[in-house]
């Protein structure tokens, strides 16, 4: 069972989501908060597995209300559900820790798969979304022979090969190495980056010129 609170200051959407999570079995709403301030309130207080969080609330908004729960609960897992179409936003949601990026007009089977993924530690982006993060990567400029953050080549091979949403077993089938290396070069990567997460290692190095190839 996946433990769901809802984070927006619409009641209209609250109880259209709840409507449409009670037709899971696996999924449990336990909370629902108007703005960000609430939202950390009852995480603290309800402890659920995923948060679907909106970006844009009344006094503490979605990204900073999502940047304080990683910090306290980092293993509470956020998925952004906003109405803002805007490529600066979601790097941003994704670099402060977001597990998933979905706009409100989502078909329920998107919002479904994004869920569950965010409970199983996982990221899942939608084509089009990492389509666009793949495009800010090819526009931005490229990182200098001497990477920021200190990325060695092969590191910087395995982030493109999550850029491109591959998982760590067809990394290492790709790159010849086996996964339990993508697992340790994956890990170096955060550590580097500052991240916990696929996402906001994708944005970080999308905003850095990281992805360019070689």
């Amino acid at each position: 069972m996946t433990r769901l609170l809802i984070a927006d200051d619409h009641l209209i959407i609250r109880q259209g989501l709840r409507l449409i999570l009670e037709t899971e079995d696996d999924f449990e709403l336990v909370g629902e908060a108007a703005d960000g301030a609430e939202a950390l309130r009852l995480c603290a207080e309800l402890h659920p597995d995923v948060v679907l969080m909106d970006l844009r609330m009344p006094g503490m908004d979605g990204l900073t209300a999502i940047e304080k729960l990683r910090a306290s609960q980092p293993e509470i897992a956020v998925v952004i559900l906003t109405t803002f179409n805007e490529d600066e936003l979601m790097l941003r949601g994704l670099q402060a820790g977001a597990r998933g990026y979905l706009l409100k007009d989502t078909d329920r089977a998107a919002l479904f798969d994004s869920i569950r993924a965010a409970a199983r530690g996982e990221t899942l982006l939608k084509p089009e979304i990492m389509a666009r993060v793949l495009s800010r990567a090819g526009s931005a400029p490229a990182a200098p022979s001497s990477t920021p953050f200190g990325l060695t080549e092969r590191e910087r091979e395995v982030l493109r090969a999550v850029a491109n949403g591959d998982r760590s077993k067809e990394i290492a089938t790709r790159l010849n190495i086996t996964e339990r290396t993508v697992k340790a070069h994956l890990a170096s990567i955060y550590q580097k980056l500052g991240v916990d997460s696929r996402a906001a290692a994708i944005a970080i190095a999308t905003q850095k010129g990281l992805l360019a190839a070689s």
